[in-house]
């Protein structure tokens, strides 16, 4: 059989970028170059160019030398990853307390769009219900709310989101929003001019110190441990007035227009409706930290990578992005799940149970991917 690589006992990688023009001649020359040596039966050697994903192997065999030529598709990595990521998503769709959040990123080549233009990256998470972590990351083209009314069609009316301010999360219709006081909190900061963050009768200082309230609060339950059906009745004794009499001040407010704090007061208002949501169920939030920390790889990431070619590659990032953070979430070691998927390959024939044992949070996968 021309190019049976079944029988090779030794792969060699070459490592640096070579030259893909070169064909058998070239290419057995860079392995005497760097090993001092032919090229050995039974063993087969890897090179790569400039573009990772196209390969060449160069294989001995009994009547002469065969060289192998492989175009990767970025497709056949994200197969791998997607049914699972979709499983996820099911999963996700059933649980009724969600975070989200979103960041641009660029790609270049999309139909209809400059390269210059801005895409999103959209994050969906699941909330402090108790359950097992599940993070996915989504490339849309748009900030258009309805990439999250469509990833989110299938949760149970009485479902939970916190977010931040954005309106376009007012499409998920479905769903309860929590106000997200850490966003709050940030725009009275920035409210304070300078010299007067002791000055407690200033108003950016006041809107500050309510929100300090709330989080001082929520911190002391946390430290004693309380469970979710105590800190419900603690939030209603001592959470609930201090919202109230903060609504109460916000509409008292009449600061100069145009100033930072006409910014944080308008903030304020417009996210009213909202502010009282979280303390319907101890589940909820008081703040969307775990979704900005989880889409703080993407942010950082991006300084690196600063794009993406193509719509399939940044599909195929966030699939990427969506399995590792995942793992973490749950305690493994990335790089070892990450490994153990891709000797899995998991694809679309599969059933729901046997993507469970393959999802982060399985007992088997925990033993073996533990950090």
């Amino acid at each position: 059989m021309i190019g049976d690589i079944s029988g090779a006992t030794s792969i060699y990688i070459i490592t640096g970028r070579t030259d893909m023009r070169k064909s058998i001649n070239g290419l057995c020359a860079i392995v005497y170059d760097m090993m001092g040596e032919e090229i050995n039966r039974n063993s087969i050697y890897l090179f790569c160019g400039t573009r990772c994903d196209r390969i060449k192997i160069l294989l001995k065999e009994s009547d002469g030398i065969t060289l192998l030529y492989k175009r990767l598709d970025v497709k056949g990595t994200e197969n791998y990853f997607t049914p699972l990521i979709d499983y996820w998503h099911r999963c996700l769709s059933k649980r009724r307390f969600i975070g989200a959040d979103e960041t641009p990123i660029q790609v270049l080549k999309e139909s209809d769009k400059r390269p210059q233009s801005k895409s999103y990256v959209w994050l969906f998470r699941s909330g402090d219900d108790g359950g097992a972590p599940i993070i996915i990351y989504k490339y849309h083209p748009t900030r258009n709310g309805d990439a999250a009314a469509e990833f989110f069609k299938d949760n149970p009316d009485d479902s939970y989101l916190i977010a931040d301010g954005f309106a376009g999360y007012n499409k998920l219709k479905r769903f309860r929003r929590c106000c997200c006081y850490a966003h709050l909190r940030r725009y009275f900061i920035e409210a304070i001019p300078k010299g007067h963050e002791k000055d407690f009768t200033d108003p950016g200082v006041q809107g500050m110190l309510y929100c300090n309230k709330l989080f001082e609060y929520e911190r002391t339950y946390r430290e004693k441990g309380l469970s979710y059906k105590q800190i419900h009745n603690r939030r209603q004794r001592d959470q609930k007035p201090v919202v109230e009499a903060f609504l109460s001040w916000i509409n008292k407010q009449n600061p100069s227009k145009g100033s930072r704090l006409d910014r944080a007061i308008t903030y304020a208002k417009n996210q009213a409706p909202y502010m009282m949501t979280y303390l319907e169920d101890s589940h909820c939030e008081l703040s969307n930290n775990l979704s900005e920390n989880s889409i703080r790889p993407v942010t950082v990431g991006r300084r690196n990578w600063l794009f993406c070619d193509t719509t399939d590659g940044a599909n195929a990032s966030m699939a990427v992005y969506s399995l590792l953070e995942t793992a973490r979430a749950n305690g493994l070691n990335p790089y070892k799940y990450m490994e153990y998927i891709l000797e899995a390959r998991p694809d679309g024939r599969m059933t729901d149970k046997e993507l469970e044992a393959l999802s982060p949070w399985n007992e088997n996968i925990k033993k073996l991917c533990e950090k």
